[in-house]
């Protein structure tokens, strides 16, 4: 039976306009997923929006439109920039669907049925811009007397009626969990940031309001609606069916990774399991975090005016460019700089010197002399040998850090074989052997085709488009690029078309 293989980007939330942090979760998740596919696994991969709260009927009221208007409108701009980014996955939901209301009203229903639900009124700090209630302690005041979050959002006094959610009854159950299942949070740093806001004490949740209606209806409670965090979350089971464990997507759950901002963590790593354990529903297997990237050194903000638009780095760099540059510049748990000079070096020095080169340079050498057909393997040489060895343990190796989330070492690992090619294509000089040994070149050749083919495999999930025009300029059938189909070596002879550059030098436009 194939193995299932469950994974989502956080729901977005449509107050705003899509930005590249957005993109990055997208892309990252979207290469699990394509690994994971290539890899032989049942995938299924969840991404959409967040559509209620407070401050999208705030957002939605200073545009001049009603909410449902309003989430249509920025829910479509994010799917299309995540389509932009080629990003393939299997299911867009919104929690302003039909589906998403009837699930989270079950899943109150049992949280209230564990007994963990009860009504008392909330008097405290909120966050609108977070949708999220603060402790004292974790604020600070401005010299003008405002009080602001750890996030930066100003906060504001709340006095209402509200439902709790027991969330203090779960301490030490989350302290166990945490403790036995190490990998449950990701990265490492996050983990020990998540335990040590768990073990300094967790306070009931308020999980209604009442002074705004845009959001899912408590059930039995006219006037209240879900804290748009309960509501949110539950997006996870709501896409495998849930209630009706006989959907045909319930077998999905529970979730094999979750993949969020490190701003988000504490909702997914602490609220999270505890809705599910309250309502006695599987846990997922892992929350991964990323940092954020910054620009030029700054953080990203409307107010210094240096929130990029991913698409407009598409326009500027290419699809595959970009989501190579933004899963190799940085280790995806930590923050990472954004500029135009790194973004040029890693397609300059890394694509279109060190790869793209090198599969020009080979495919360029078997046109012209091996009647452009795929030259046989000779018998080894110990260089030969070593690149091959390489070039095999190259999936095992890419395997643990795809599912561990180091992307960027993964990268690396590819790179280092890519780079060992470019040294022993040097070094065996196959255009002086195409004058003194024939076969001996043919051999060499092979050796590199053979190297270049697993890269271009391996690199898929990456760079799709890239990977997909080098496979086929390898004469690698559409149905053999598979990670399976690599134990097959291609057939001696088989023709291959004319070789084309995949990855153009960037060049500065004129001024």
């Amino acid at each position: 039976m194939t193995q299932r293989f469950y994974i989502t980007t956080p729901i977005y939330y449509v107050n705003g306009t899509p930005h590249i942090g957005h993109a990055y979760t997208s892309i990252a998740t979207d290469v699990m997923a394509r690994f994971k596919r290539l890899d032989g696994y049942d995938v299924f991969f969840l991404t959409g929006t967040d559509e209620h709260g407070q401050k999208v009927q705030q957002a939605a009221a200073a545009a001049g439109v009603d909410p449902q208007s309003f989430t249509d409108r920025v829910s479509a701009d994010f799917r299309a920039m995540t389509d932009a980014m080629g990003v393939a996955y299997d299911d867009w939901i919104r929690t302003t669907e039909q589906r998403h209301k009837v699930s989270c009203t079950e899943l109150w229903r049992r949280i209230a049925q564990a007994g963990d639900i009860y009504l008392d009124h909330y008097e405290g700090w909120y966050a609108v811009r977070d949708e999220a209630f603060y402790d004292e302690s974790e604020l600070t005041t401005r010299p003008d007397g405002t009080k602001i979050a750890p996030s930066g959002a100003p906060v504001e006094w709340v006095r209402e009626p509200s439902y709790f959610f027991k969330l203090s009854a779960f301490q030490d159950r989350l302290l166990k969990l945490y403790e036995e299942q190490p990998d449950f949070v990701a990265p490492s740093s996050r983990r020990s940031e998540v335990i040590s806001f768990v073990k300094g004490g967790l306070r009931d949740l308020s999980v209604s309001r009442t002074t705004f209606s845009w959001g899912i209806p408590v059930p039995d409670a006219p006037g209240h609606v879900m804290y748009v965090w309960l509501d949110a979350l539950n997006n996870y089971v709501t896409a495998c069916g849930f209630p009706d464990e006989n959907a045909p997507r319930w077998p999905y759950w529970p979730a094999d990774v979750h993949v969020v901002g490190k701003d988000i963590i504490r909702f997914h790593a602490v609220y999270w399991p505890a809705f599910l354990m309250s309502a006695g529903l599987p846990l997922p297997k892992r929350v991964s975090s990323h940092g954020w990237w910054v620009v030029e050194g700054e953080k990203m903000s409307k107010s210094l005016g240096n929130v990029i638009e991913p698409r407009k780095l598409v326009e500027t760099y290419g699809l595959d460019q970009i989501r190579y540059f933004l899963l190799r510049e940085k280790p995806f748990g930590g923050d990472g700089s954004m500029s135009h000079p790194a973004i040029v070096s890693r397609i300059n020095v890394e694509l279109a010197n060190d790869l793209g080169n090198l599969a020009q340079r080979t495919l360029s050498l078997v046109a012209r002399n091996c009647g452009a057909t795929l030259p046989a393997r000779g018998e080894a040489t110990e260089d030969d040998a070593a690149l091959l060895a390489a070039a095999d343990a190259l999936l095992a190796q890419v395997r643990v850090h795809i599912d561990r989330q180091t992307f960027h070492e993964a990268l690396e690992e590819i790179w280092k074989v890519i780079r060992a090619a470019n040294g022993y294509i040097d070094r065996q000089a196959p255009w002086a052997l195409n004058k003194t040994d024939k076969v001996r070149m043919g051999a060499v050749l092979r050796v590199l085709v053979d190297t270049i083919r697993v890269v271009a495999t391996l690199l898929q999930p990456v760079m799709p488009g890239s990977m997909a025009r080098m496979l086929d300029q390898l004469g690698v059938p559409a149905d053999a690029r598979t990670f399976a189909a690599l134990a097959t070596r291609l057939n001696d002879g088989a023709a291959l078309p004319p070789p084309q550059g995949v990855f153009p030098r960037y060049v500065e436009p004129a001024a």
